[in-house]
Formats: structure tokens, C-alpha cells, sequence
């Protein structure tokens, strides 16, 4: 599922080429895919609309119009890029035709992604927790969410209202670069052991950021190409090769059905 960097990398993407722009016309190929309102509510509350802006919380892309938002969540396989025409696509569940010609896409092999128009984004996004890139977001804000809280740390960076934004891979990259066992207990930590969480995090998702997202199998970019962070990677998919710090063999854990991955030296269960 794409996370923070992937979601945020496509906000960047489409900014410039949709801000500004009026959707036309809107063709629904799958229903299904709109969460809320009705899908022929949707169609006729997105045509006509010019997009003001285009932001991200948490794992949404959220298009500022006129009049409400348009909220997309991709969820496992959805992608949105731009086409100069609507070529056939059997993946494709909606074409948004924009004034200057092209079309934004948005397909969806897997079916689970969805789209939403609210007149107001609260319901959907209030419940999300804090933005960890964000400038406000330091080590004791980390300390304070994480606070009596008995649960394991994947767990946890995966649970959206606690930190917005991360999913499986992040999360294995941080807990790596922080030193610390995914199923260690929030509430043990040290002061010392959630700034190093904290920084692991930040790291971890500017990385990244800076290599425009990790492609495994079906995220793409605005433009239809692969990210780049699959090439650096820590330990996320890189079972039996060597830990880049200390060169033990990297190990494969499931944990509440996920595939996760840590190096037992450096990441020892204390």
C-alpha cells in the first residue's frame, strides 16, 4: 500500500499540472469505487469543480475545490497519473477529463482504492494522528502519543490514529535505523530509545521522500514510471542478506499476518 513518501511524491507530481484546472467531465467506470456521497452524486459534485489545491494527510490525497474535497485513498494497487488521452485501461475506474485536454486517471487493479467528495474532510481525516514530517512533531510529541500505551511498536506506527502516514515498509525502516525490536512494548521504552524512534521515523520517511517512493509491485508515480527507494532499503524485503550496519543475515517475522523484517543483532527483543 502506498505510505507517506509515495502519497506525498504524487501530491508534488500533480500539483503543478492540476491546480488551477476544471474538471470537465467525470466518467465512472466502477461504482464501487466511490465511498461517499452516491456514485451519480459524486460525478455531479466533481464536474464543473476547479481544483485549488492538492495536499495529503496521512495516506489521503486531498484536492481542495471550489466547493468541498475530493478525497482518494489508493489503498493496495490504486494509482493516479495523467494520460493526454484515455487510452483502453482494464484497470480503469475513473477518468477525470481536465479543460487543457488531458485526463486524470485513477485505476485500481485490486478494486480497494476509494474516492470521496465531502462538503467538509473532518469526518473523514479528524480521526487520523499527527503528521510525523511535521516540523511540530518532535521526539516529545512522539513521547506524549505514545504514552501508557502497552502495545508493540509495529503495531502502533502502523495504527493511523496514532501516527499518520506509515505503513509496513516505513515502519520496519525506522524501527532498523532506531535499533529497536518491532514487538518491543511502547511503554518500556526509554527517553533516549523514543528519540532515536523519532529520528528513525523522520529518516526513514525522507528517504523516501528523496527517491520519489518505493515501488515493490504497484505503485507508480504521476507519469506512469517506478520510484526509486526499493534500491535503498534497509531491511524491508531483504530476508537472508546481510544487515548494511553490522552484516548479520536479515530476518522475516509475521506479525499480525505482516511480513516484517529486522536484523536480530541490532534489533535484539529486550
Amino acid at each position: 500500500m502506498p505510505e507517506l513518501p509515495e502519497v506525498e511524491t504524487l501530491v508534488r507530481e500533480l500539483r503543478p499540472h492540476l491546480v488551477g484546472r476544471r474538471i470537465q467531465r467525470v466518467v465512472l467506470y466502477a461504482p464501487r469505487s466511490v465511498a461517499t456521497p452516491s456514485p451519480a452524486a459524486f460525478v455531479r459534485r466533481l464536474q464543473g469543480q476547479t481544483v485549488r489545491e492538492v495536499r495529503r494527510r496521512g495516506k489521503f490525497l486531498w484536492f481542495v475545490l471550489d466547493r468541498g474535497a475530493w478525497l482518494v485513498h489508493l489503498k493496495m494497487t490504486g494509482r493516479l497519473f495523467l494520460r493526454e488521452d484515455p487510452a483502453p485501461d482494464p484497470h480503469a475506474r475513473a477518468d477525470f477529463f481536465l479543460d487543457d485536454g488531458r485526463v486524470l486517471r485513477f485505476s485500481d487493479v485490486r478494486r480497494f482504492g476509494r474516492l470521496y467528495w465531502v462538503p467538509d474532510p473532518a469526518p473523514v481525516l479528524g480521526g487520523l494522528g499527527p503528521e510525523p514530517l511535521d516540523p511540530a512533531f518532535g521526539p516529545e510529541a512522539l513521547a506524549e502519543r505514545l504514552k501508557g500505551r502497552r502495545g508493540r511498536l509495529k503495531a502502533l506506527l502502523l495504527d493511523q490514529r496514532v501516527i499518520a502516514g506509515v505503513g509496513n515498509i516505513y515502519a520496519d525502516e525506522a524501527l532498523w535505523r532506531a535499533r529497536l525490536h518491532p514487538q518491543r512494548r511502547a511503554d518500556r521504552l526509554t527517553p533516549a530509545e523514543i528519540r532515536c524512534l523519532w529520528r528513525g521515523l523522520r529518516e526513514a520517511l525522507a528517504a523516501g521522500l528523496r527517491h520519489h517512493g518505493t515501488t515493490v509491485q504497484w505503485y507508480r508515480r504521476a507519469d506512469g514510471t517506478a520510484g526509486e527507494h526499493q534500491h535503498y532499503l534497509r531491511v524491508y524485503g531483504r530476508a537472508g542478506r546481510p544487515c548494511p550496519r553490522c552484516g548479520t543475515p536479515i530476518e522475516r517475522l509475521r506479525i499480525q499476518g505482516r511480513s516484517t523484517y529486522l536484523c536480530p543483532f541490532c534489533q535484539p527483543l529486550v
